[in-house]
């Protein structure tokens, strides 16, 4: 018997299909094991010694891995093919070693596949090798650097600005990334300028349009025409003119494919194309690489998809080939095989692209047995393949210089004409924020025609700020600067979310007060940590510890050397010294100059006192000096201080169908939608806004889509019962027969599908049915007498000591609470000792009232 470990128990189901009754297959379902959130997990005194707690959830696991291997002749370490995949490999052995007699006469041996097919699987088998030492050690040194700022750091932000919740080595620098684009958009100052544009036709009177290039004999550039008076002067000069052709130039051009899909091209032109953010585009992925039953055996649909190489096997390249001049015929396969080269900083080129596994399956031959986000997603992966194949589009672009007769005007009319599509018959990359340019074709124009003006127009523009980031361009941004991995920009992009340093406004990311105080002291005080360029180097480091180019522990040497003289740097500041240097640094954000040129700080209620940051129980805020003789407060946005006291309705529109008035209100709870107004004693209805819905991103459209709420999802498959998703009191969820699962971010109440449903609540009931594991388990009380367990119950994350449940402040990430934090936590609690029950009325009273 041999024993084969890989991550998840479905990929387990159809590799021991393929292997048969002599291989047991078992699932690691993921990491077993991690750092603990306590002191010394990194021993920076002894040469960075490491100590990885077991996860509670893995014990059984390991204990069946354990007692398989103990009866096997081999144990085959199949766990992913990328850094992260080599690391749960080496915990697994490293656990399995320490458990006495498991290991007696096991060959060990580690085989690596890039798809779930039979034969890759088979031909995996056949190549085994030795775990990666060099790409553990990489591992190893991304996990302690990401300790080593998250422990030290993280606490260092409780201390400075209560409120705050976490930093991390990459997290924090990817919100910098947002917070500058938020403030070169406040910065921006819009310029006005003009254009001509010439309405025209030709001697055959076919209609063209033309833009004013020259006048005066100069050329125009793009703030020439500043107002409306130079405009017009210039339309009038077009006007008056009799204009001939003077040249005409046609240019040959070609458009090429783009390389088959990374993680990040991935999850990029699924954001534009598709509407999926990173999360749900690598868990439908994931499944796709799992695979579905085809013909009675289960097989992978693509290959991995965590990479950032950019080209594809040998055998996919032919096929594809054959695909191509199959179904579009042999002018669309160029002569030789296309190869491109990433142009990211940083990236590996260790795996194949993600591609199709079998380029024959056609997208419409799987479409129904896969739900609709799998069978999307595999139609834009297997035309991106392809077309990476195709020929490139052959275009002609000509430009034609249209001049007055005394030489001192000239219009430029240009135009594209495609002659072959090649690969556009198929597909054609997305771009984030770029206007097409108004290229239409042209009539046939000769040298010397005269040409008829029809109209002549004045536009007016304005110069745009840069737009805030998409999730695609973001990853794009974070990729061009050498920042994270492929495996990490979900997560990234997921935990921003998760700790309200950001929301999302129309899928656009806008920074909120408190990501945009942590990223101000970061920068005042830890500078170097969120330079991007200090965090790709990084990265870099790392990738040469995987090459075996240099040894991990000098790395975390020289980056704890600075790193931790500048957490003592920050030992005696003083909370009111920090909170200065923020309200100093974040002035031109949050005390936006007044029309009327008075000092933006000074106080609206008492006009005395100066307005500055301020740090409480629930995070940062606004507020007025002279507290509390006077207690003005508000939150931390760009904006008037009006917003900190208008609570009254904002009419969005009229709904269609009931012709009554939708607003925008602010209750007791928070903000929500209104249709109509109380009739008698009828209630309107109502629906709040979800915690991480952006209200900037209420519109009447998303009002009416909450309104509409609950909604129907699809009908169960197990019992044809309908699923619903609806906002309740603990934000939004989904439905059946009783059964509820929390929706983490709010956008799904709208989007969620009837597979991804079935799945939360699966999870959801499978977490009930058994006995409630603590997230953490902080070890003894100094007292004795019983462990401080870090547990999850019904109303959110609570610290448990005996019969003391004390609840972890929702600014506080449970899995970062320390020893020190439950105790104070427990002391909080014990000292207010038990609620006295309110007493029953009695029934006669009742009555008697």
């Amino acid at each position: 018997m041999k024993t084969v470990i890989v991550e998840s128990p479905a990929k387990a189901k159809t590799i021991n299909k393929y292997l048969g009754k002599d291989y047991k297959v078992l699932a690691s379902f993921g990491h077993i094991r991690d750092l603990p959130s306590k002191d010394g997990s990194v021993d920076t005194e002894n040469d960075f010694a490491m100590t990885w707690a077991v996860d509670p959830d893995a014990k059984k696991r390991i204990k069946e891995i354990a007692d398989s291997t103990k009866g096997s002749e081999e144990l085959i370490l199949a766990t992913d093919p990328d850094r992260e995949g080599e690391a749960i490999s080496w915990h697994v052995l490293e656990v399995l070693k320490a458990r006495r007699g498991v290991m007696k006469d096991v060959d060990v041996k580690r085989v690596v596949f890039n798809e779930i097919t039979k034969t890759a699987i088979l031909k995996a088998m056949k190549e085994p090798r030795d775990i990666d030492a060099e790409m553990v050690e990489a591992y190893l040194a991304r996990r302690a650097l990401d300790y080593l700022v998250g422990f030290n750091l993280s606490p260092v932000l409780w201390r400075k600005l209560p409120g705050s919740k976490s930093a991390g080595r990459v997290q924090s620098v990817a919100l910098r990334l947002i917070c500058e684009r938020e403030l070169e958009i406040e910065k921006f100052s819009s310029e006005e300028y003009w254009s001509i544009e010439a309405q025209l036709k030709n001697s055959a009177s076919k209609p063209f349009t033309a833009r004013l290039a020259t006048l005066n004999g100069k050329k125009l550039e793009k703030f020439t025409l500043n107002n409306a008076d130079a405009a017009n002067a210039a339309k009038e000069a077009v006007e008056a003119a009799n204009f001939t052709v003077k040249n005409v130039e046609s240019k040959p051009a070609k458009r090429h494919p783009a390389a088959p899909f990374t993680t990040s091209t991935m999850q990029q032109e699924a954001a534009r194309k598709l509407g999926f953010n990173a999360q749900r585009t690598m868990r439908t992925a994931q499944k796709l690489y799992e695979g579905i039953d085809i013909n009675g055996e289960t097989t992978g649909l693509i290959t991995y998809m965590r990479t950032d190489g950019v080209n594809i096997a040998g055998e996919a390249v032919t096929s594809a080939r054959d695909v191509i001049g199959q179904k579009y015929g042999a002018k669309y396969v160029p002569s030789k095989p296309k190869h491109y080269k990433n142009k990211s900083k940083n990236a590996q080129e260790a795996h194949e692209a993600i591609r199709p596994t079998d380029l024959s399956r056609l997208p419409e031959a799987v479409a129904n047995r896969l739900d609709d986000d799998q069978r999307r997603l595999y139609d834009l992966i297997w035309k991106r393949t392809i077309a990476s194949q195709m020929a490139e589009a052959q275009m002609e672009r000509t430009t034609a210089d249209i001049v007055s007769q005394d030489g001192q005007i000239t219009l430029r009319a240009s135009g594209t004409v495609q002659i072959f599509d090649g690969f556009l018959t198929l597909y054609q990359e997305g771009q984030d924020d770029v206007k097409d340019d108004d290229e239409r074709r042209l009539p046939k124009l000769s040298k010397g025609e005269n040409v008829n003006k029809d109209k002549i127009i004045a536009n007016q523009h304005f110069t745009e700020p840069p737009p805030r980031f998409t999730e695609a361009s973001l990853v794009k941004r974070m990729e061009e600067l050498g920042i994270g991995r492929p495996s990490t920009y979900a997560s990234i992009l997921t935990v921003l979310r998760d700790r309200n340093y950001v929301v999302m406004d129309k899928n656009r990311f806008v920074p909120e007060g408190k990501g945009r105080v942590v990223t101000s002291f970061l920068e005042s005080y830890f500078n170097k940590y969120v330079q991007y360029e200090f965090t790709a180097e990084m990265e870099a480091e790392l990738d040469k510890i995987s090459e075996g180019e240099i040894p991990w522990k000098d790395v975390l040497n020289n980056f704890w050397d600075d790193f931790s003289k500048a957490i003592a740097n920050t030992k005696d500041l003083r909370v009111s010294e920090v909170l200065d240097v923020i309200t100093d640094a974040l002035a031109p954000f949050i005390f936006p100059e007044r029309e009327d040129g008075s000092d933006p700080r000074i106080c609206p209620k008492c006009g005395e006192g100066k307005l500055s940051v301020k740090t409480g129980k629930f995070g940062a805020f606004i507020g007025c000096e002279n507290y509390p003789t006077c207690n003005f407060t508000r939150q931390i946005q760009n904006g008037d201080e009006t917003d900190a006291q208008d609570d009254g309705p904002q009419t969005l529109g009229i709904d269609p169908v009931s012709g009554m008035e939708v607003t925008l209100r602010s209750g007791r709870f928070g903000p929500y939608v209104q249709l109509g107004e109380p009739v008698e004693k009828e209630k309107p209805k109502r629906s709040s806004i979800p915690k991480g819905m952006s209200i900037e991103s209420i519109d009447l459209e998303r009002a009416l889509k909450l309104l509409a709420l609950p909604r129907d999802v699809g009908v169960h498959p197990e019992d044809g019962k309908i699923i619903k998703a609806a906002i309740g009191r603990y934000g939004p969820y989904v439905s059946h027969n009783g059964a509820f699962a929390s929706l983490k971010d709010p956008e799904d109440v709208f989007n969620i599908g009837v597979n991804h449903a079935v799945t939360l609540l699966a999870e959801n009931a499978a977490k009930r049915g058994k006995a409630a594991e603590p997230i953490k388990d902080l070890g003894e009380h100094p007292d004795g007498d019983g462990n401080i367990l870090v547990m999850d119950g019904r109303y959110g994350p609570y610290v448990k000591y005996k019969r003391i449940n004390a609840t972890i402040p929702k600014d506080k990430d449970p899995k970062d609470i320390t020893v020190e934090q439950a105790l104070e936590l427990i002391k909080a609690r014990a000292s207010k000792g038990k609620k006295p029950k309110a007493r029953a009325k009695s029934k006669s009273k009742a009555k008697a009232k």
